[in-house]
């Protein structure tokens, strides 16, 4: 049985910041958070809820696409670690139905190592649009089929995660999805508002990288973000890197809607000095933090979520507590795993970063282990 306690300087639950506490841990579970004495040595930092991604493309050198196998997995978990990351979905950016399957039996085998911190698996397409595909194949972007349908319902990937376009996938196929509790998630997409509210109805309940490669708002047409905005139960996920969405329209989304959670939209570089991968038959290069394919366009990110949360504390002047519940707890909200992790609770799950005063992890739990 794997049991410790130690005391530290604060703690945020997810609802309060406490001060001078013990946190006792017990077999990967918190038994209980109470105040320390006085004459207990306190580590200094805040310790709050693990960070939860939903948008893991690669990290430590490694692409999901190109190393569907648990030890890839293993090394991307850990590159993501170091920078407060706990729980995550590895994400297939669109591909051929075989490299799906191999990446899903990957996943299927690295999720039940509670160490590598991976809760299930997101397909960022292939059911997209070609004219918001982004690097994305145009020529592997396609309609579901029965095939997909089973593979995205397959009951041993954890919590299954699926972005697709409106338009190309219709209500009857999003609410089948969803009845068999596939996320439905919409992005890559020049939908409609009023094809996105149908998707809605349908049971899709999260947004992909929001303002990035989805129909902008305009005066006369809400279109996706719009759609995003005006639907307070719904989650959107934002890559606040100051590469792919401005600050101002960071902080008019989080006015707008307070479901917003902090991805990555993380590649190879992360947690490595990788400069270029490969990337179906392309060159994606890294310049500062910005990573471009052959043409110019954004290709992933080289954000982790430490550095995310920081921005966004900055970006949107929000606190430092607010922004932790960007990563963690809407996140868990979104995939239906708030009553285990995203916030620190006896009973959950003891998933936790320690943040210290400058800002950076100085060490971090999966299930109770030490992995940072």
């Amino acid at each position: 049985m794997n049991t410790f306690q130690f005391a530290v300087e604060q703690v945020f639950t997810g609802n309060e910041l406490l001060c001078r506490q013990v946190v006792s841990v017990v077999d990967g579970r918190i038994e209980k958070i109470e105040p320390c004495d006085a004459e207990q040595n306190l580590i200094s930092g805040v310790l709050t809820a693990g960070f939860i991604d939903t948008q893991v493309n690669g990290g430590g050198g490694f692409l999901f696409n190109t190393s569907p196998d648990a030890d890839s997995l293993k090394q991307i978990a850990k590159a993501h670690q170091k920078f407060g990351t706990t729980a995550w979905l590895p994400t297939l950016v669109t591909d051929s139905l075989g490299p799906m399957q191999k990446c899903a039996d990957a996943v299927a085998k690295a999720i039940k190592d509670p160490a590598n911190g991976i809760v299930g698996i997101h397909f960022e397409g292939p059911h997209l649009t070609v004219e918001k595909k982004g690097v994305h194949s145009a020529k592997l972007i396609r309609e579901v089929s029965e095939k997909e349908i089973e593979l995205f319902c397959r009951h041993d990937l954890g919590k299954v995660m699926v972005t697709l376009a409106p338009e190309n996938a219709s209500p009857e196929t999003i609410e089948r999805l969803v009845e068999a509790g596939v996320i439905v998630s919409m992005g890559h997409s020049n939908a409609t508002y009023e094809q996105t509210r149908k998707a809605i109805d349908a049971g899709a309940t999260g947004f992909t990288h929001l303002f990035n490669a989805m129909s902008g708002l305009t005066s006369r047409e809400p279109g996706m973000v719009g759609a995003a905005l005006n639907s307070p139960h719904c989650f959107a996920g934002i890559i606040m890197d100051r590469i792919h969405v401005d600050p101002v329209s960071a902080a008019i989304a989080y006015q707008s809607n307070k479901n917003l959670m902090l991805v990555t939209d993380a590649m190879p570089p992360v947690g490595c000095e990788q400069k270029e991968f490969e990337f179906f038959g392309d060159k994606i290069i890294r310049l500062g933090n910005k990573l471009t394919d052959s043409e110019g366009r954004l290709a992933g990110s080289a954000l982790n979520m430490m550095t995310a949360v920081n921005n966004t504390v900055e970006d949107l002047a929000i606190s430092q507590t607010d922004a932790f519940n960007l990563a963690s707890l809407n996140p868990a909200k979104f995939l239906g795993l708030e009553n285990d992790l995203g916030s620190l609770a006896p009973g959950k799950k003891a998933s936790m970063v320690l943040v210290n005063q400058s800002g950076e992890v100085a060490a971090s739990w999966v299930e109770g282990i030490q992995v940072v």
